[in-house]
């Protein structure tokens, strides 16, 4: 078969997509490997690098406020967790995981030379590499090389995106990317596609197009596989019809199937407030915590919130002092939500920022990232965290 420039063009966009779609899907269709009670990590990255002193504020500091005169929230305004803290207005779903002990709070989170460059300190959280280092691979890519090295049954990670994060990817192995499964599966049965692969298959000899032909043939299996799955046990509870809503629905329908999927990664943002803050900041909280609020029910109400660790986390928090256009810079340490029917320690974990003690008007971190991840793949995961971080980082009591 002689195929046409706009065929091939078309035949690629289809693999190159797909090239974030790993080979062993097809091996496991059918097969349960993440039943009830095995643990599955969500984490949402906070874009754009999240203002935290207005996320959780402390409503009784008077250098917040003279560091804030308009952009500090105030402490009727704030939702009260104790007398010394509160959360942004539109965090009530927040508010009510406080009270219920289902969320615990993680103050001062960073890393030693912080980097206040977006694609740099997005890096440095996704590769957990020290901010004098270049790595190529994620955190949760490597835990991925990590699981199956030398096993036969792959574990495998997803991205709600129509883009990989470098989280995702490993040396061997990499996460998928896929936005909306039903999209997926739809593209992927097209006619178009499958009669291109039937007369393909049925031409003798090796083409020189062959690779991209293979590859169109795994994904057209792997989109199966996920649509198929998602479609196992759809999830039926109501979520805010916005993409973090849908993402997060996505999600839940894939616990609630036999996926052998264990970790999921989805994305929110911009947070980067130079400008009008309290408008982006409320805007995004409000589609942030009605998404979370709906995904915790559906946990709850499916028996699968105790399987869960839920964590949130942004490139860097901002600068302590805000801007002379309603916002605030770039800046260093940051809170974290960990959100699970599980944890082991609840309500702030640890101390709120010291504002008498800053570094060049930023926050200093106590807490480095890398051990919160550290505790989630040795404790959540089950994994070797030394082997997957490259070396040894303590373990919080989180979980």
């Amino acid at each position: 078969m002689f195929i046409k420039r706009k065929e091939f063009i078309q035949a690629g966009s289809l693999a190159t997509a797909s090239l974030m779609l790993p080979k062993f899907l097809k091996a496991f269709e059918g097969q349960a490997m993440v039943p009830q009670g095995n643990k599955v990590v969500v984490i949402l990255q906070l874009s754009g690098g999240n203002d935290g002193l207005n996320t959780v504020i402390p409503v009784r500091n008077d250098l917040y406020y003279k560091a804030r005169p308009r952009l500090g929230i105030e402490r009727t305004k704030a939702l009260s967790l104790t007398d010394e803290v509160g959360l942004h207005p539109a965090l009530t779903g927040f508010k009510d995981l406080y009270d219920d002990g289902s969320i615990g709070i993680m103050n001062n989170v960073g890393y030693p030379n912080p980097d206040r460059s977006h694609f740099r300190s997005m890096d440095i959280w996704h590769t957990a590499s020290q901010s004098s280092e270049y790595w190529n691979t994620g955190w949760v890519g490597r835990y991925l090389d990590a699981r199956c090295n030398g096993c036969d049954k792959p574990t495998q990670a997803i991205e709600i995106d129509d883009v990989l994060s470098l989280a995702m990817k490993g040396d061997n192995i990499k996460g998928i990317a896929v936005k909306d499964p039903r999209r997926l599966y739809g593209t992927s049965n097209e006619k178009f596609f499958r009669d291109v692969l039937k007369n393909h298959q049925d031409e003798a000899g090796e083409q020189p197009v062959d690779y991209l032909y293979k590859t169109m043939a795994e994904t057209l299996s792997s989109a199966d596989y996920i649509f198929k799955q998602s479609r196992m046990h759809p999830s039926s509870a109501d979520y805010p019809k916005t993409d973090l809503g849908n993402s997060l629905k996505t999600i839940a329908s894939l616990i609630f199937s036999d996926i052998n999927t264990r970790v999921y990664y989805v994305s929110l943002g911009s947070f980067d407030t130079h400008i009008n803050q309290d408008m982006q900041q409320q805007r995004l909280f409000t589609e942030m915590n009605d998404a979370v609020r709906a995904f915790v029910k559906d946990l709850k109400a499916n028996n699968r919130f105790n399987d869960v660790l839920f964590f949130t986390f942004s490139e860097f928090g901002r600068r302590v002092s805000q801007n002379a256009s309603g916002g605030t810079d770039h800046g260093t340490a940051n809170n974290m939500f960990l959100i699970s029917g599980a944890l082991k320690q609840k309500g702030i974990i640890n101390e709120l920022p010291d504002l008498a003690d800053l570094q060049e008007g930023d926050l200093q971190y106590k807490v480095d990232f890398k051990n919160v991840y550290a505790t989630v793949l040795n404790k959540w995961l089950n994994a070797d965290d030394s082997k997957i971080l490259g070396r040894q980082y303590d373990y919080l009591k989180f979980i």
